[in-house]
């Protein structure tokens, strides 16, 4: 595994990084990814962000709406994506499915990457279950297609959280043996990671060893970003806790609650207000005083996202031409970058 990044590629630095439009998202998809594609945009960042709909149909069409659903769940994220202040002047926001060079790179990357590396890949074992057999070669392959994601723009930088990482591993040792069976050194840049900030893993409001999840049967496991201000009370009033009493003071009183741990984690991201300020403000108090003042912190923060979100998703003609301008914007870039594949490879050209 490679684990530095490497000194002779001297582009521009970028960022990438994609949702799968497979419904609604969630107050998860929000603090650990949207807001801070915000903050990286803010920060001065070149930032490319994408619905990432080819990977999508990697699941079974229950799973992503089919045919007649992808496109309207595409312009839901990327309607969250501009909601969340994502601003499409100063940032590239397109559809995958829209921009060649994902697909071609991901056939090249396909027969750079070795099967021992996809193996290792622990989402697919999650995902598949026990009917690996019967998944998807493309959810076998998913995660080369990622690869292809960041490097068909070069972007050396991409938001991931922790059971992401591993993935972008293979996206650097790809990008690595590329380098070096093309004798290229430092055409593709080693991505990095940016894992920054409270929000990066927020986790079930019913188990907070799990992970939040659209996929969750039960609605009380999720804050939608949908949710008007009563559902979010009654939510986080409903949320688990645990049988020890008040809130800690410390971080130290955190350990072995992992609920109130999730709870304490969204406040502090909600907020911007450190895990310890948090603590020191409510330890020693009841549960009762806690829940209800971070059920105004989330409904104060999150109101006018969904106002806004609503607004834009009334007007898909608009989404339309944001996802048409950032494709041709994406593809600007990415297509010089394929020429250049291309000619590595050897392809013929007439």
């Amino acid at each position: 595994m490679t684990d530095t990044q490497d000194a002779t590629y001297s582009g521009p630095e970028r960022v990438f990084s994609g949702i799968q439009p497979t419904g609604n998202l969630h107050l998860g998809n929000y603090l650990g990814a949207l807001k801070k594609f915000v903050d990286l945009q803010e920060e001065g960042w070149d930032c490319v962000y994408c619905v990432v709909d080819l990977h999508a149909i990697t699941q079974p069409q229950d799973v992503w709406g089919g045919p007649a659903l992808i496109a309207s769940h595409t312009r839901q994220i990327a309607s969250a994506y501009l909601a969340a202040g994502i601003d499409p002047k100063k940032s590239i926001v397109y559809a995958q499915s829209a921009v060649p060079a994902h697909v071609e790179l991901a056939w090249i990357f396909n027969c750079v990457a070795r099967m021992g590396w996809v193996e290792r890949m622990t989402q697919f074992k999650d995902k598949a279950g026990k009917d690996a057999e019967r998944a998807s070669v493309g959810l076998f392959t998913y995660p080369v297609l990622q690869a292809a994601d960041i490097l068909a723009y070069k972007a050396t930088h991409v938001p991931v959280g922790e059971d992401q990482k591993q993935h972008l591993e293979l996206s650097r040792d790809i990008a690595d043996r590329f380098n070096r069976d093309y004798d290229a050194p430092g055409f593709f840049p080693l991505p990095e990671p940016l894992i920054k900030g409270p929000g990066a893993r927020i986790m079930s409001l019913k188990d907070g060893t799990k992970k939040m999840s659209k996929s969750d049967p039960s609605d009380l496991s999720r804050i939608n970003l949908v949710d008007d201000a009563d559902l979010i009370s009654k939510k986080i009033k409903k949320a688990k806790t645990d049988v020890l009493g008040d809130m800690p003071s410390d971080t130290e009183g955190l350990e072995g609650r992992p609920e109130v741990e999730n709870l304490v984690g969204i406040y502090s991201a909600i907020t911007g207000d450190s895990v310890e300020a948090v603590l020191k403000q409510y330890g020693g108090q009841g549960f009762g005083v806690f829940k209800p003042a971070l059920a105004d912190a989330m409904v104060a923060h999150l109101a006018p996202i969904t106002a806004r979100y609503r607004e834009i998703l009334a007007d898909p003609a608009e989404i339309d031409r944001v996802l048409a301008d950032g494709a041709a914007r994406a593809d600007a870039i990415a297509a010089p970058i394929m020429h250049e594949v291309r000619e590595l490879v050897g392809f013929w050209r007439a």
